[in-house]
């Protein structure tokens, strides 16, 4: 009986390892990424300085994304890899922006901060006995009014609002870590490719991670001074 608890516990620890090295791959490209080009000064104003490039990509990054959730059990799994590369990659472009508004110093301190909030929460869902599917209904329903919230602050400009949603948003990424976390650790052994099912995992944790981060930046990040 031991025996078999500790091989499911392996099994489970190696799952979840493979979906957190497939996040990291794409946190790594999205950071490489976004770094490159606010360093290269024609490439960021083609990017930045053009609305027609700017939410093209845009676009392309949504349909990326719905395309690995929607598709993801038709598609081969090396595309599935090469769709969710390919997001991350295009998440870096739009996402050089961050290079130009914060200093260096600002955008390292709030991944620290990012990255020990998204450790804690990701442990918590995977050690917890108790069931977070009511959590994560909550998370996802906030998190769409916090998204009907900021559109209609495109047009009033409030930044007090700014402020108070990217507290909310801070506090819905968090809940949606842990929630996504066990959800993954839950889904291992339900149908579908493995490979396929540790991108999804891995998707779903980066999305975590970098919303959580964009609201941490706004709230701590430090901006440049020119």
């Amino acid at each position: 009986m031991w025996t078999r608890v500790s091989s499911q516990t392996k099994i489970i620890n190696t799952y979840i390892q493979k979906v957190y090295l497939w996040m990291f791959l794409g946190l790594m490209i999205t950071t490489v990424t976004a770094y490159f080009v606010s360093q290269d000064p024609d490439l960021y104003n083609v990017i930045l300085g053009n609305d027609i490039v700017f939410y093209g990509l845009l676009i392309a990054q949504f349909v990326a994304a719905i395309s690995i959730v929607a598709f993801i059990r038709r598609i081969p799994d090396n595309l599935a890899e090469i769709t969710f590369a390919l997001y991350c990659f295009l998440t870096g472009l739009t996402l050089s922006v961050i290079f130009l508004a914060f200093s260096i110093t600002s955008i390292a301190y709030v991944i620290l901060i990012t990255a020990a909030m998204f450790g804690f929460m990701s442990l918590y869902g995977y050690i917890t006995k108790t069931d977070l599917t009511s959590l994560g209904n909550i998370a996802i329903m906030a998190l769409f009014g916090i998204i009907l919230a900021l559109i209609v602050n495109l047009f009033i400009g409030n930044s007090a609002l700014d402020t108070i949603l990217s507290i909310l948003g801070v506090i819905v990424f968090s809940g949606l870590t842990a929630y996504d976390t066990q959800n993954i650790k839950n889904t291992l052994y339900s149908d579908g490719d493995l490979i396929k099912k540790e991108i999804l995992g891995a998707l779903n944790l980066y999305l975590d991670f970098v919303n959580l981060f964009l609201d941490l930046i706004k709230l701590l990040g430090k901006r440049r001074d020119n």
